[in-house]
């Protein structure tokens, strides 16, 4: 694929994993927490910091584990979209449509920047 996919893959999953970490945080804290005044699932935002500076400088070993350690917060949100009530089940379905949005573009970016497609593509170009 060309350096262009690959830049939207990188935006797409960078945009939404942005989105996942304010979401986290603005749901635990003021829109829909789990006690009156904020509760500490908000916590569960600062894990979400650990590959941001790999994924805003598209490290492709970065994007192979995140595609794996996204589904947390995937699983979290499909559990409260079933349990939750109101707000918060929007909220988690929110969350749902952000992790599984991040790991799409996460997996096509690891496609598209395999050693042996970048190979292939240095070999077409030269």
């Amino acid at each position: 694929m060309s350096p262009q996919h690959r830049a939207w893959a990188q935006r797409i999953t960078v945009v939404s994993w942005l989105a996942l970490i304010a979401l986290c945080l603005a749901w635990e804290l003021w829109l829909a927490p789990l006690r009156p005044g904020g509760s500490s699932l908000a916590l569960k935002a600062v894990p979400l910091l650990l590959p941001l500076r790999g994924l805003l400088h598209g490290r492709r070993y970065t994007y192979q584990w995140a595609s794996m350690y996204v589904l947390i917060w995937w699983a979290e949100g499909l559990t409260r979209a079933y349990s939750d009530h109101g707000l918060s089940q929007w909220l988690a379905g929110l969350e749902v449509l952000l992790t599984s949005t991040a790991f799409v573009a996460i997996c096509y970016y690891a496609k598209w920047t395999r050693p042996s497609l970048l190979a292939l593509e240095k070999q077409n170009a030269g």
